[in-house]
């Protein structure tokens, strides 16, 4: 992990716009008619309407999706009562990740006032603009009675997250590590260093859960917690014990099962972590350093269960973990509270997720193989995309449970649907294509077994009902490699097509190959060598209906690729050229690009084939193709080299396909912004219509356009392909850089290719 600097932190903070947060319109804004909308007169509409019925501010208001975020500033982080404007780039830390991991926007509110009562009513007094409120940063013992009294006098969800959030994720870490352990609950000794917020709400969940008061030692600065005591405010009292017999931490931990930690830096030894039951659990979560560190734990004994509240470390304790979902779960039900219920059921949701295979975009920003459930891994990574339906379904179900909840989940597939598409986890058109593969799956080859994605991929695919899948590669390294990542074999075909009972089936091939390239100088030993190769071996597969799709690429050069499925597969009669498209779908809508992949310098000849390759695979993906061919020129301004190929492949087109949406050349920014090609250039054939087909002049900028649009918007758009368009068989590519869930992706484009060709040659 790279080590944060002060410089880095305050760079990071002033570049550009200074902070880390911004207001974006949500509905049209560019014309007279859509201002008047929005403000006056269009406004007094909504605002009669919510007077009527209060309730309706969250039909026409962005209320059901807003959250608060406020603090006076009193404890922030480590740095203590710092003020309520020092607190603010905090709070806007906190309004980032509320919509990075869940969607929810954020107001920060900092409000500078210390008194109990005033901080209550300043927030009561601004409540009606908030679905929400996220108490942040507020001392102790004030922060108790702030957010009782908020909870109890307003109607719409209050957390103070400082309290809470720490407790539900330190109690799904403690379920699961208890298990690790194979510890109970109710039996185990728990050492708590600490009385603050955390510390009193983390101990009071674990009481829920089953542990038992008699059973836990809470510390303060002064020692133990007892009952002769006579300092202690009432959230201290609850905890303080009978016994006499222990002062200080050394004295409390020895036999200690539990010891959690949320006090400073370097106040547990090796030798307290000794003196602890077997198997101990340590929390230490002081940050930014620990009671004891990771190392130092993990070198006093080596049976120690260690979890840390910083994020180079296994099993971080992280409240982004659990706030974005319970927030979300309580806003979508329209819950008047969080409740005690509904942070059982995140508590329950998180430690479920743990113990579930890892997904691989998780081991992948961990650069690890197989995260899986143990001592080093019992908390879920706050990447973890699962959390965003796990833990949102279990707080509303439990807000419904609970009798909170005003807006209830009827269907909980949609819902969940809903919340995946929100944060861009899936989209309507991956579901539908997966969904359409589901109900057919086809025999698929996957060319590179031996490449981790490649083999995660095939796994994956075959779980979820996608395809039959076939592996090439050596069946010992492919098993090995299986091993090592976790995954089951079971039902996957493996091909070692270079071993010896493989013989037969290469020569076949080989003579099935030179029989059909006879006239272009195969011969049988020439081809018979190439059944050697994967891509030649796998591509004879679906061309003998062996199989019936083929995914390549991970490791293979394009060119290579391209000239094996000429030769082998061959291209669609009526065709003399094939390509590719890449589908990106975005918050403005879905478009297709091609081609990106196969054609370096296409001519007059090769663009009109691309464009109606093109024109099929839209209607494929059951889309009506309006179709913008782009170059650097509008219509005939420039009429030398690719404008000029352009422009008559337009002219062909038009002529030959008269019903279709199609024209240029013309330049991206005409093809997109419909209004103003439609008031300049109003002969044209797309007047009012929207462009969802770009037919790029060439190979360099195809690829160059698909990818920049990939890099500058990669979380806020999904990019599908290469998809194959104009091959007789479904052949279709992947590259070096393709995911697991790009190749699932593509495996479900050429299932559904394939049983769209077997259909087509039925009918023929």
């Amino acid at each position: 992990m790279t080590k944060i600097t002060k410089e880095m932190a305050l760079r990071y903070h002033e570049q550009g716009k200074p902070g880390k947060i911004e207001v974006v319109p949500t509905k049209p804004h560019s014309t007279q008619t859509d201002l008047s909308l929005a403000y006056s007169p269009g406004v007094a509409e909504p605002c009669l309407e919510i007077q009527k019925n209060p309730h309706d501010a969250y039909r026409y208001t962005a209320k059901g999706n807003l959250v608060a975020v406020i603090s006076n500033g009193t404890a922030v982080l480590g740095l203590g009562d710092i003020g309520a404007l020092a607190g603010k780039p905090v709070m806007e830390g906190k309004g980032l990740l509320f919509k990075i991991y869940s969607g929810i926007d954020v107001f920060d509110i900092e409000v500078n006032e210390k008194d109990p009562e005033k901080f209550i009513q300043a927030v009561k007094a601004i409540a009606p603009t908030f679905g929400g409120i996220n108490l942040e940063d507020i001392k102790a013992p004030e922060c108790f009675e702030i957010e009782r009294r908020l909870k109890e006098e307003l109607d719409i969800p209050v957390m103070h997250d400082d309290q809470h959030g720490t407790a539900i994720i330190s109690s799904a870490g403690l379920l699961n590590a208890l298990e690790v352990a194979g510890k109970k609950i109710e039996d185990v000794k728990i050492v708590v260093n600490g009385a603050g917020a955390s510390a009193v709400s983390c101990t009071k969940l674990y009481i829920s859960l089953g542990a038992r008061l008699e059973n836990i030692l809470m510390l303060d600065s002064k020692g133990v917690i007892t009952k002769e005591r006579t300092d202690l405010n009432e959230q201290k009292r609850f905890f303080a014990t009978d016994r006499t017999d222990v002062h200080t931490l050394a004295e409390a931990i020895k036999g200690a099962d539990v010891f959690l930690g949320l006090s400073r830096g370097n106040v547990l030894t090796q030798d307290m972590v000794r003196s602890m039951a077997p198997s101990p659990i340590v929390f230490a979560l002081a940050n930014p350093v620990p009671e004891i560190s990771y190392e130092d734990a993990m070198a006093s004994r080596p049976d120690v269960l260690m979890a840390t509240g910083r994020s180079d470390y296994p099993n971080q304790i992280n409240n982004v973990i659990g706030f974005p979902y319970i927030f979300r779960g309580a806003l979508d039900t329209g819950a008047t509270a969080i409740n005690e219920e509904m942070k059982l059921a995140a508590v329950r949701a998180i430690a479920g997720i743990a113990k579930k295979p890892v997904p691989d975009v998780v081991n992948a920003a961990y650069h690890v193989n197989n995260l899986t459930f143990g001592p080093s891994y019992f908390i879920p990574k706050p990447v973890d995309p699962r959390l965003i339906t796990e833990v949102s379904m279990a707080v509303a179900r439990a807000a419904m449970e609970s009798g909170v909840a005003r807006k209830p989940i009827t269907d909980w597939d949609a819902y969940a649907l809903h919340l995946r598409e929100l944060m861009g986890y899936e989209s309507k058109l991956t579901r539908q294509l997966r969904d359409a593969a589901r109900r057919n799956p086809q025999r698929v080859v996957f060319a590179e077994g031996i490449h981790p994605n490649m083999l995660k991929a095939a796994v994956e695919a075959k779980a979820e009902g996608i395809c039959q899948p076939i592996l090439l590669g050596n069946d010992e390294r492919i098993a090995k490699l299986a091993k090592e990542l976790d995954l089951s074999l079971d039902g996957i075909e493996v091909i070692n097509l270079r071993h010896d009972n493989e013989a037969e089936r290469r020569e076949r091939y080989a003579k099935i190959l030179a029989e059909k390239r006879a006239r272009e100088g195969y011969t049988f030993e020439e081809a018979n060598d190439k059944m050697f190769e994967r891509n030649y071996f796998g591509m004879m597969m679906v061309e003998t209906g062996e199989a019936d799709a083929f995914i390549t690429g991970v490791y293979t050069k394009y060119s290579n690729t391209i000239k094996v499925a000429k030769e082998v597969i061959g291209i669609q009669p009526g065709y003399k050229h094939f390509g590719t498209m890449h589908i990106m779908n975005s918050k403005k809508g879905t478009y297709f690009l091609a081609d990106t992949l196969i054609n370096r310098h296409p001519d007059t000849e090769t663009l009109i084939d691309i464009a109606r390759l093109s024109e099929k695979t839209v209607r494929f993906f059951n889309h009506e193709p309006v179709m913008a061919m782009l170059s650097y020129s509008n219509f005939g301004t420039d009429n030398n080299g690719s404008p000029a190929s352009m422009h008559k492949a337009v002219e062909y087109m038009q002529a030959n396909y008269p019903d279709l949406a199609i024209d240029g050349e013309m330049q991206v920014n005409f093809a997109i912004n419909d209004e103003l090609r439609d008031r300049k250039y109003p002969f044209t054939r797309l007047q009012g219509k929207e462009v969802n087909t770009l037919v790029f002049p060439n190979l360099s900028s195809a690829n160059a356009g698909y990818q920049l649009l990939q890099a500058l918007n990669g979380d806020e758009m999904e990019m599908i392909g290469p998809i194959q368009m104009g091959l007789n068989k479904p052949i279709h590519f992947t590259d070096f850089e393709s995911s697991v869930r790009d190749i699932v992706n593509i495996t479900a484009v050429a299932v559904i290719d394939a049983i769209v060709m077997k259909k087509k040659q039925k009918k023929d």
